[in-house]
Formats: structure tokens, sequence, C-alpha cells
């Protein structure tokens, strides 16, 4: 929709600001949250659990966007509803039509396959992925938006002991908390660049990301190579195209190299293939 300049210039600010936010929320590459405070200042330790860490991560960092957004002049706008996209709407104050979306996303390391995190989605492709100027689970139209980004966090798990989890602590003991999460790998993307060819966790209609970290981190995706309208055309199709298998019966695609197929297009077409959770050599 045009704002190709803007999308640039915001996409390389938000590539800086996200570099300087690990001294933000880290010390000695420990997470700098350590607890929960009730009124008679008993401190409880924060859980590891993934959907604990993710909220609580979230709140740490939302002061740091706000000052963000206001030193390159933009507002931002939160979801109206917690399961709509995106997280944060970017509004530029000059002119109201340039909108960025921004997705915070955090997952960790995968301790058994170096090299590759648990993963992330991106967003739905279903009704406002597919109609464009849908109203539907979004701030926005997607049509709207100038672009749309991911600012991930990528972290790696302390393994606690039972005790460790469910010992109160008093204010006087706050330095011996335990944290539950280390080693901050932040980034910041266009999300179509960072797109799998396979979908979300669970059974919603979400778009899967890459797994590889090094791939995350250099924006290469599976459709990378090939371009976002491949990305867009894939994604709001997902579930719906059927090929023919090698049985001759026809089975829903499940892979980029099946929609090239599908869709009579040349197999010159340079993509990426998404590598694999494996151990690497």
């Amino acid at each position: 929709m045009g704002y190709e300049k803007e999308k640039g210039e915001f996409l390389q600010q938000l590539k800086e600001f996200t570099n300087t936010l690990v001294v933000q929320i880290a010390k000695d590459d420990e997470w700098t949250i350590r607890g929960f405070i009730d009124i008679f200042k008993n401190i409880y330790t924060v859980s590891s659990d993934t959907k604990i860490v993710s909220k609580i991560l979230e709140l740490h960092l939302f002061p740091h966007f706000l000052a963000f957004a206001e030193s390159i002049g933009y507002d931002i706008e939160l979801a109206t509803y917690q399961n709509w996209y995106p997280d944060l709407t970017f509004i530029c104050r000059d002119n109201h039509d340039i909108k960025f979306a921004v997705d915070l996303k955090t997952t960790y390391r995968l301790e058994d396959y170096p090299g590759f995190c648990n993963g992330f989605t991106l967003g739905s492709h279903g009704e406002y992925f597919v109609d464009r100027n849908s109203s539907k689970n979004i701030q926005y139209p997607y049509s709207a938006y100038a672009g749309h980004f991911c600012v991930g966090i990528i972290y790696s798990r302390k393994k606690l002991d039972k005790l460790e989890e469910t010992k109160i602590y008093t204010i006087e003991e706050v330095d011996q908390i335990p944290a539950v999460i280390k080693d901050f790998t932040f980034f910041a993307e266009e999300k179509w660049k960072i797109a799998s060819d396979k979908g979300g966790s669970g059974n919603t209609a979400n778009i899967g990301s890459i797994t590889r970290i090094e791939d995350i981190l250099a924006g290469n995706g599976v459709f990378s190579k090939a371009g976002e309208k491949y990305f867009d055309d894939y994604w709001a199709n997902f579930g719906k195209m059927e090929i023919l298998d090698s049985k001759g019966k026809y089975k829903k695609l499940t892979s980029f190299s099946e929609y090239l197929i599908y869709r009579g297009l040349p197999n010159t077409i340079n993509y990426a293939k998404a590598s694999r959770k494996r151990a690497e050599p």
C-alpha cells in the first residue's frame, strides 16, 4: 500500500531499538525479574511456565516501547482484546495513514537441538489475513498497515528444583531469588521473512515461524528469497489447496514446493527450505 521508504526506516529504527533492550531487562545475562510481591512484602518466585514468562516480559518491556515510539514520532495503540492482532499498532503522528503492526514474540532455545528454538506463531492466516479489509480480530484491517513486524526474544531456560520454585522470600533476600530465564537474544524483522510453510502450534489457524536461530536472525525464512507475494498467497490459501499424491489421491498441500506445483510455477523460483529440529554437527 505504499510507504516503502517509511517502512524501511521504521524497520531500521526497530532493529536499533531491539539492540538496546538486553541491558534493560538483564544483569549478568540473567533476567532481573525474580518474583511477585504481595502487600505483606512476601516475594514468590516467578514460574518458568512459558505463558507467564511471555506476559511478564511484555509488561517489563512496554515502557521502553512507549519511549521508543515517542522518540521516532509515533503513538502506540494496544490491541482492544487479548486475542486480536497485532499486539502494538504504531501510528505516525504526522500522517495517521502510516501504521505499522508489531507483535511481541518470545520463545526458548532447545537444549537437545543446539542452534534451534521452539519457534512461535506469526498471527492468524484466517479471515483478516484472507480478506484484507476485514475488521474481525484485528485492530485495523490488514491492508491499513504499511508493514507487519515481529520483535522477538529468544532465551534459555534455567532448571529450578521444586524447593526453589515454591520458596517464599523477603525483600532483604531478593538477590538470592534465582532467575528462571537467561541469555537473551532480541531481533526485529518483517514477519513474512521469518515464516515457515508450516502452521503454528495447536489447532488454531496460525502461521508458524522457522526454528533455526541463525536463520531467524538473518531473516532467512521459507519465503524470504521468493518474496512477500508468495507468502501472502500461500498462507491465504493454506488448507484449501489440494494436489494429487503419488497414489493418485488428493491431499491438502503442506509445503511451499507443493504450492509451486499447484500454481504451475517454475521450480526454479528460489526459496529457503526450513531447517528441521536436529542436532547440529
